[in-house]
């Protein structure tokens, strides 16, 4: 499953091929609420197909007419401003009096999308260099701390995925987890060393290891952007790398299992050299608790949690798979 970002690069790339004129629209600035952030994209083709979103729609229906009518003649690329005005904000449905500024981009061979796609293809994190006069293209490694940048001259945009996930264990839970990850843009990795769970593994964009889990939570070299999943119930293969991953700068790691197995796990970790806040780092048991009982829903739940905090949300106790469980069953 692709991630929105990258489905829209490979659309256009699809009506580029086909001989069809094509714009590219990107959320650049957004002043109060708004409902995509900067850096959304969305596709526009010359016959008012659309794939991708900048606003709740509003918007898209408003480029689309303007398409229907005018074509996709632009000469370079052009900024667009909606919402100025209360009117127009509700118009196009922007809340709270929101406005939000767009680049619209015609493409053409000089825009270098099949390049551009063929470095994500290879996990590349790539900064997109247009200039606004020319609408030349260039392409240049970007940090995963970059952000999209207009300047008089250029916008810069920023492609490929900019946070990790280290998956332990290959099995059907991670392949609903691996696959909704990649969707959020994420670098996806899974590691097993049992060969009967790792044989025809496989989801597309990911990458399968052969490699004990604590080597290679070491050789990651995790970051404040990486996040590591502990899923094979195997203390042998569980418990070393969580004791290195905790000991990272990683901001999630979480074991799936049992509140009686996460506490004999918290315990086992004691014993090594881990402090108390570390070890106070651990979810588990991992996921938020929404009564899920399938691989699919205990995904969503999971990947619910790592996202929030991943944005820093504080979630209430209640929301926790141990305590909603303990208030069950008091």
């Amino acid at each position: 499953m692709d991630s929105i970002d990258l489905e829209v690069l490979k659309t256009c790339d699809l009506w580029l091929t086909g001989g069809q004129q094509v714009a590219l629209v990107t959320v650049i600035k957004t002043w109060g609420s708004s409902p995509r952030p900067v850096g959304a994209t969305l596709a526009i083709c010359e016959d008012g197909r659309v794939v991708g979103s900048v606003s709740g729609g509003c918007i898209e229906d408003d480029l689309i007419d303007r398409v229907k009518r005018e074509g996709i003649n632009l000469g370079r690329p052009e900024l667009l401003t909606y919402g100025i005005t209360a009117d127009e904000a509700h118009r196009f449905g922007l809340p709270c009096g929101g406005t939000i500024q767009l680049a619209i981009e015609p493409l053409s061979e000089k825009s270098r999308i099949p390049e551009l796609l063929q470095r994500l293809s290879k996990h590349e994190l790539v900064a997109r260099r247009l200039a606004l006069d020319s609408g030349l293209v260039s392409l240049l490694p970007a940090a995963p701390e970059d952000n999209l940048n207009l300047s008089e001259q250029a916008l810069t945009s920023i492609h490929g995925p900019r946070w990790r996930l280290l998956i332990i264990g290959a099995g059907q839970l991670s392949r609903f987890l691996a696959s909704i990850a990649l969707a959020m843009d994420y670098l996806v990795t899974v590691c097993d060393p049992r060969e009967e769970y790792r044989d025809g593994w496989q989801v597309e964009g990911v990458q399968v290891l052969h490699a004990m889990p604590d080597d290679l939570v070491l050789e990651m070299r995790l970051d404040s952007r990486s996040a590591v999943l502990a899923l094979t119930h195997d203390p042998k293969l569980d418990d070393l790398a969580l004791m290195e991953a905790l000991k990272s700068p990683a901001f999630y790691v979480g074991a799936i299992g049992s509140r009686l197995n996460n506490a004999k796990r918290r315990e086992r970790l004691k014993e090594f050299d881990l402090t108390e806040d570390q070890l106070a780092r651990l979810h588990g048991p991992v996921g938020m608790y929404i009564g899920s009982k399938t691989p699919a829903e205990i995904a969503i739940s999971i990947l619910a949690q790592l996202t929030a905090v991943k944005n820093h949300v504080p979630l209430a106790a209640a929301l926790s798979i141990a305590q909603a469980k303990s208030v069950l069953a008091s």
